[in-house]
């Protein structure tokens, strides 16, 4: 069976595999812009964004982790808008756009593994926080059974796709404020560890701006490049009447907040309490609540995790191996490895494969949005559309490849510090710039002969995106 006939096989299943190999067709678009945008709020209620505020304020000072946080909504923001509306005008996500954005089918695998090891990575950080609050409260229960336990539970409630994590996150949302203001209340009522306002606070020897500004950009750029990308699986199934409202929605309101409100609060809390684990401050705040706290807000990030991860591994198998044993396999291997890698401990040591993710997921998003923007819409370089069957694509298109390459080895020598601390701590960003103008420069170059092996007249004019 030829690629193009097993992708239209997939493309014909049931909305359970949520098209995974392929573009969502017109018809099946059909969620509003409210829905996603509440779906995408799974990473943005992260504890994470908690304990990112806290360290950066007790570390680096309130005001150089407030200044931080807006550079990241902005920054985060525009690139996530951008990304949302190529995802809802072609019907796919980051990883089938890659494959004629500039990557070629076999270029585009790789970055589609890449990407799946980075929420399987994320997947056991997020679970590794839960564990951890959980064993603080219960020691008797042995970590390992914890493990077992909440890395398997995100595995059946990811069985049935978009649909049922719509109603997950719809269901627990009104749980999470609910918790969120109990915590900031019991918070209010314990008496703060600084005397003056928390905006003010700022460590014996640090100053505002400066080296600890940079490094709080540092800390930001590690997360930065998932959020902006993670929108593109579920903004392919927005209805195309909520296009203008939509993309915005889903671009910006995740960063505003993840950065702004859930970091914001991190950096509150942090100051006030004088602690910058939020594993053990909302534990207590609010006891066994805040251990139900931690558990709602972690199974509600690691389910996106587990459908993000499941995706880029089919993509990747299908791709690479032919290999399509559909997506809830994927769902699977994706909360077993996580699984494993939680038991073997990888998470204390994340620290530099973390580093790289930053480096790799901003680069990879603005090739992306540069190759749509300025070479497809302004140079008129390449086809107006996005092609995702191998029949009609080159294995390699020296543009993207070449570009993400050449900006991630040299953004990683960057975050190392080879290249001096101003660099070392903007690295992702300084890699994301490199990438753009390599990208800008070898379409030129080569002339977009790379992008289609075979120009495609099946494809309906309202999925061109130039």
């Amino acid at each position: 069976m030829d690629s193009t006939n097993m992708t239209e096989n997939h493309l014909s299943e049931s909305k359970g595999d949520d098209y995974s190999l392929g573009r969502v067709p017109r018809e099946k678009r059909n969620m509003g812009w409210l829905s996603i945008t509440n779906i995408t709020f799974g990473i943005a209620t992260a504890i994470f964004y908690f304990q990112m505020g806290s360290v950066m304020a007790l570390q680096f000072g309130a005001i150089n982790a407030i200044i931080s946080a807006v550079y990241a909504i902005i920054v985060a923001g525009i690139l996530g808008t951008f990304i949302a509306y190529l995802s809802a005008k072609s019907g796919m996500n980051v990883n089938l756009i890659s494959r004629g954005g500039g990557f070629g089918y076999i270029g585009a695998s790789l970055t589609s593994l890449i990407y799946a090891t980075n929420f399987i990575m994320y997947c056991a950080l997020e679970g590794m926080i839960l564990v951890a609050a959980v064993h603080e409260f219960f020691p008797v229960i042995p970590e390992w059974a914890l493990i077992l336990f909440f890395g398997t539970i995100v595995i059946p409630l990811n069985w049935f796709g978009i649909k049922q994590l719509d109603k997950l996150q719809k269901w627990s949302l009104p749980l999470f404020f609910v918790f969120l203001i109990a915590a900031i209340v019991m918070a209010f009522m314990t008496p703060s560890e600084y005397d003056g306002y928390f905006w003010s606070y700022m460590p014996e020897g640090v100053q505002a701006g400066g080296t600890a500004l940079l490094l709080c950009i540092g800390m930001q750029h590690g997360i930065m490049g998932l959020t902006p990308l993670l929108a593109s699986d579920y903004a392919r199934f927005l209805k195309p009447k909520d296009m203008k409202i939509g993309i915005f929605a889903i671009g910006f309101i995740p960063q505003i907040f993840c950065f702004g409100v859930m970091g914001g609060l991190g950096i509150w809390f942090g100051v006030r309490l004088g602690e910058p684990n939020p594993g053990v401050y909302i534990v207590l705040l609010l006891g066994i609540f805040g251990v139900l706290f931690t558990m709602l807000t972690q199974i509600r990030i690691n389910i996106t995790n587990v459908y993000s991860g499941s995706l880029s591994l089919a993509n990747f198998f299908e791709n690479a191996f032919k290999f399509t044993p559909g997506r809830r396999f994927w769902v699977v291997v994706t909360g077993v490895a996580a699984i494993i890698l939680m038991l073997g401990g990888i998470v204390d040591h994340l620290e530099l494969a973390m580093t790289f993710q930053g480096v790799f997921l901003m680069t990879w998003a603005t090739i992306l949005v540069v190759d749509a923007v300025i070479v497809k819409k302004l140079l008129k370089i390449g086809p107006g559309y996005y092609e995702a069957r191998q029949s009609n694509l080159f294995k390699w298109n020296p543009v993207g490849v070449t570009a993400l390459l050449i900006s991630c080895i040299l953004g990683t020598i960057a975050a190392l510090g080879f290249i001096g601390e101003f660099l070392q701590s903007t690295a992702a960003f300084f890699a994301a710039l490199l990438a753009a103008i390599i990208t800008i420069v070898l379409s030129i170059s080569t002339k977009g002969k790379y992008y289609v092996r075979k120009e495609a007249n099946d494809i309906d004019k309202e999925d061109y995106i130039a």
